[in-house]
């Protein structure tokens, strides 16, 4: 069975800094693409970052220059590190695994910037 479980989401004020993690479990990791997407209230879910299976990694461009994304395949984890974070950066963010014509998603976690 195949679980995402992201964590390191909450509350931070205006141009502060978070760390989100994603554990995955069930998937041979290394092989996978990890991406980052976000939804904000009333919105679409649209895209953050994400890093293949051989580092190369994408930004959003409301994201470059701020958020880092990485991969650790011995801990079968991915990691957002997100700095200088913005009102308009709250949302519930997600992670996703893909690898061919598969694409797994995890629950969540919901990150609010606000002073």
């Amino acid at each position: 069975q195949v679980q995402l479980v992201e964590s390191g989401g909450g509350l931070v004020q205006p141009g502060g800094s978070l760390r989100l993690s994603c554990e995955a479990s069930g998937i041979i990791f290394s092989i996978y693409a990890m991406a980052w997407y976000r939804q904000a209230p009333g919105k679409q879910r649209e895209f953050v970052a994400s890093i293949t299976s051989g580092e190369s990694t994408n930004y959003a461009n409301s994201a470059k220059g701020r958020f880092t994304i990485s991969r650790d395949n011995a801990r079968n984890t991915v990691y957002l590190q997100m700095n200088s974070l913005k009102p308009e950066d709250t949302a519930v963010y997600y992670c996703n695994a893909r690898v061919g014509g598969g694409s797994y998603w995890g629950q969540g976690t919901q990150v609010t910037v606000s002073s």
